[in-house]
């Protein structure tokens, strides 16, 4: 949550003209945003794997995924209003209320998880060539389509997060959540942990943080970007 907030902070400046850096293209933003989507999600399987060990009920769990899908909503008219031209129709909170459900529905499948996150990795690269031999596939770079993730080409949009390759990620995740519970509990916290870490006040705030991610997630933006415009109109 923090390195996302960081990242975005830079994001901002870029936006106002603050800093000059390409954001889409260079390696040095590219890959910190692969590496923030990667643990979202990554960390999206965990969590969904001790959700079902621990019995959770499937109204508990449409809940919980109402709330994710309206933020995702909520992302997609803020950055209409934002970035018309390239605004996110299928970004990170879009890509998790799908996954989540994915992922609820195939918890049971144990170790396959593994092979099947990793052929959800490698796939998106067979898909140009696919595309290329079976022009009739061209259809999945539509934006109807292209949430899929088998695409040749890009769309321009500011958030994209299709279904593959991030699925095997929170495949992966689920996977290491189920393994953990079985051999290494003490890995995902509990009880009393905070004391162990012998920085219970940091330990606290980022459980806090973690807690209330989705809130995080949806205000950090509209505060940094209000607060970097009111500095940049401020300005002499």
């Amino acid at each position: 949550m923090l390195w996302m907030a960081a990242f975005h902070f830079c994001f901002d400046l870029n936006h106002f003209g603050l800093l000059q850096e390409n954001f889409h293209r260079d390696p040095f933003w590219t890959t910190q945003r692969t590496a923030i989507v990667s643990l979202f999600l990554f960390t999206a399987g965990l969590s969904q794997a001790m959700a079902v060990h621990r019995g959770q009920s499937w109204p508990r769990f449409w809940r919980r995924w109402a709330q994710i899908a309206g933020a995702a909503l909520l992302v997609t008219a803020g950055s209409v209003a934002m970035f018309p031209n390239s605004f996110i129709y299928f970004g990170v909170l879009h890509g998790i209320a799908l996954m989540l459900i994915v992922a609820r529905c195939t918890a049971g499948w144990g170790v396959w998880l593994w092979p099947l996150g990793a052929a959800g990795l490698a796939l998106p690269w067979l898909a140009p060539w696919a595309i290329a031999q079976w022009p009739m596939l061209e259809v999945l770079n539509t934006p109807w389509l292209n949430w899929l993730g088998f695409i040749s080409h890009k769309p321009v949009t500011e958030d994209y997060v299709p279904l593959l390759p991030w699925l095997g990620v929170l495949w992966w995740g689920v996977a290491a959540g189920q393994w953990a519970l079985r051999h290494r509990r003490h890995w995902l916290g509990g009880p009393g942990h905070a004391s162990k870490t012998g920085s219970s006040t940091l330990y606290r705030g980022l459980v806090t943080l973690g807690q209330w991610s989705l809130s995080f997630y949806l205000l950090h933006q509209p505060v940094l970007l209000g607060l970097i415009g009111l500095g940049v109109y401020l300005s002499p």
